[in-house]
């Protein structure tokens, strides 16, 4: 066992991990993020090129907290020294006569972020190559635009080592003892710490097994599919091509989303937003591709600019929580135990807000926003898990 006394350790080097550790490095926290897989690694939530950052949501308090993100990855940006973030516009479309996109665009309107609200007739000129449904609704939240992830979290991880920060890579967790001073065990060795933030994305349940707790969390595999341009250019992002959600359509329940062409010259991302439940260490079994003939349908009736059948597929994982809502909260029985939880597949753009949170939860102070609605308690019964 190492002599060490870390102030804090943080299990799982995510973005939600990695921030929450680059946090406590800079408030002079001795810190320790581990990590199960030699990092970089595309084995989680957190890897591959890019995400949509949006302030577009149904709720006012995700809007509040995108408000801290957009000011926290500015700074960030500019101590790193490198560009995580490119403006393009998100275009949000969804049934006028709906559930989610009146919300949507009230809560916008609401909070008074920059908002395009698009008429029918003007659609195509504004966005060419798109066939807005019957009945839909068409806004721009223009603040909202493409975040670099994988630059990010190297970005973060190289910040929170140039403050001291100590990370420790191909270290899985096999036993947590909790204590006033808790012990962590790794294949390879023991740790110490005041404090332990657990942020283990697909793996939460494993680790939070340790400490005699369990979340209704649900894993599921995404299919991250590309889609290739019929006219190279149609989709652009140097085009000014935006951002996209269809939050309700004729193919399916949740939301469809996608990114200008940008990481891949010539492929769009276009995406389903659920999957098939998975083990996250048996990800790649999961072969279910239900999800893609859905997006077929959608691009073959919407996109009619890109060929209707994904040019590449890659993999990623959510961790559902019941309500979509993430878990930002003290363990139940041991207070120095914070867990940040379930981002539900919507989470990487907050990485910077959480990993605030997360530091202020695990030293005690005030969370600078109402974590209510991310309580353990609102689920009515967390699942105990014998020690």
């Amino acid at each position: 066992m190492s002599s060490q006394v870390y102030d804090c350790i943080v299990i799982g080097a995510g973005i939600q991990g990695s921030c929450t550790a680059y946090y406590h490095a800079k408030n002079n926290k001795k810190t320790l993020l581990l990590e199960q897989f030699i990092l970089p690694h595309s084995r989680g939530s957190s890897h591959g090129q890019t995400r949509i950052i949006r302030k577009a949501y149904p709720q006012d308090f995700y809007v509040r907290m995108m408000e801290d993100s957009y000011k926290l990855w500015a700074e960030l940006e500019k101590e790193a020294g490198v560009k995580l973030y490119r403006r393009t516009g998100l275009l949000v479309m969804g049934a006028e006569n709906g559930q989610q996109y009146p919300r949507v665009k009230d809560v916008l309107l609401r909070n008074r972020v920059p908002t395009v609200v698009l008429k029918r007739e003007e659609f195509s000129q504004h966005v060419p190559n798109f066939n807005l449904s019957s009945g839909d609704g068409a806004l721009v939240d223009t603040t909202a635009g493409v975040l670099y992830a994988d630059k990010a979290l190297a970005s973060i991880q190289r910040l929170f080592q140039s403050l001291g920060g100590v990370i420790k890579d191909g270290q899985k967790v096999t036993g947590i003892t909790p204590g006033a001073v808790a012990t962590v065990t790794t294949v390879s060795g023991a740790y110490q710490a005041r404090s332990l933030v657990i942020t283990a994305g697909p793996w939460a349940n494993t680790l939070l097994s340790l400490t005699g707790l369990g979340l209704p969390l649900q894993v599921v595999k995404i299919n991250v599919c590309y889609w290739q341009e019929k006219v190279p250019g149609s989709y652009d992002v140097q085009k000014r091509f935006p951002c996209f959600i269809q939050l309700e359509s004729q193919e399916a329940d949740q939301h469809i989303y996608g990114l200008p062409s940008n990481e891949y010259p010539g492929l769009m991302k276009v995406c389903y937003h659920i999957g098939k439940e998975t083990d996250p260490d048996e990800r790649d079994r999961q072969t279910d591709q239900s999800d893609i003939a859905i997006l077929q349908r959608f691009i073959a009736r919407c996109m009619p600019g890109l060929v209707p059948v994904p040019a590449v597929v890659e993999s990623c994982m959510y961790t559902l929580t019941p309500d979509s809502d993430f878990v930002l909260d003290h363990h139940p029985t041991y207070r120095n135990i914070v867990i940040g939880a379930g981002f539900s597949g919507h989470g990487f753009k907050f990485g910077p807000v959480i990993g605030k949170i997360l530091y202020e939860l695990s030293t005690g102070q005030l969370p600078s926003h109402d974590v209510s609605p991310f309580k353990i308690s609102r689920f009515q019964t967390p699942a105990k898990s014998a020690l």
